[in-house]
């Protein structure tokens, strides 16, 4: 394995600069995650390389192969390994304390032809969301409630942030999802489809718990402080409302689209 000890090595820029700039994750397609847990799930095809410092790697050497699947895919990635010290991890890492562990990954992609093709939809709509932990909590809790995908608005945070991608615990790289140019015209390309579609918004006329999600649906959520638009809403075939006590004026949207989901999720249960 090649050793990398000065922050001025030509990879170690190349990882500050996909950490820190979604212009340069997307001019070279790939993007930077962080961490033992995503570095052992993320799926073969679509890992570069991992860069790992000294200290990790004496410990995960220590292992015996079988015992331990971190350890036997950094074995596995030996030739694409490059070793660093704990300054540059310091340097490369978006979070306090760095694991010592990164790899530089292919960003998946999904056409629309993908993303339209289900029997039986459930999709999250997203408008506008700008918190990378909101979308990251949606992409977690959307795999878990058996969403079919995520269908963003170009105004939504880049789904490769950092954060974004910690707060989805892999579930991104198993989440079909789609950044659309125009989010009205895709409801609209829904609604023909035969989806029925939801909007989650404070003047709902029925709770969220009356409609019948068991048919093809999907749920619009919009940002954080400023809710849909109003031209976005009214493309909904439906606002629904979450009901709320005390004095409380709105819920987190991840918060929000989480119960919509899983409301959904239950009347599904038969299908799972």
């Amino acid at each position: 394995m090649e050793t990398i000890t000065s922050a001025a090595n030509s990879r170690i820029k190349r990882l500050c600069a996909l950490r820190q700039k979604s212009r340069e994750r997307r001019k070279e397609g790939v993007f930077l995650i962080e961490g033992q847990r995503l570095c052992q799930d993320t799926p073969d095809k679509f890992l570069q390389e991992f860069y790992i410092t000294q200290e990790l790697l004496s410990e995960v050497s220590g292992k015996a192969s079988g015992s331990n699947q971190f350890a036997d895919r950094i074995r596995q990635w030996e030739k694409k390994t490059f070793v660093i010290t704990n300054e540059i991890a310091a340097r490369i890492s978006d979070t306090q304390t760095p694991q010592g562990i990164f790899a530089v990954v292919s960003q998946p992609s999904y056409t629309k032809e993908q993303i339209l093709d289900f029997d039986v939809p459930l999709y999250l709509l997203a408008e506008d969301i700008q918190d990378p932990g909101n979308l990251g909590t949606i992409f977690r809790t959307a795999e878990a409630a058996g969403v079919s995908a995520v269908i963003m608005s170009r105004g939504t945070v880049d789904v490769f942030n950092p954060k974004t991608i910690r707060s989805t615990m892999s579930s991104l790289f198993r989440m079909p999802f789609l950044y659309v140019d125009d989010l009205g015209e895709e409801i609209r390309v829904l609604r023909q489809r035969g989806v029925r579609v939801y909007a989650a918004h404070l003047g709902g006329k029925r709770i969220y718990t009356e409609p019948d999600y068991t048919g093809a649906c999907a749920f619009l959520i919009g940002n954080e402080g400023n809710g849909l638009r109003e031209e976005t809403a009214r493309l909904a075939d439906e606002k629904i409302i979450i009901p709320m006590q005390g004095q409380i004026e709105s819920l987190n949207a991840a918060m929000s689209a989480g119960i919509l989901m899983y409301q959904a999720a239950m009347e599904r249960r038969p299908k799972w």
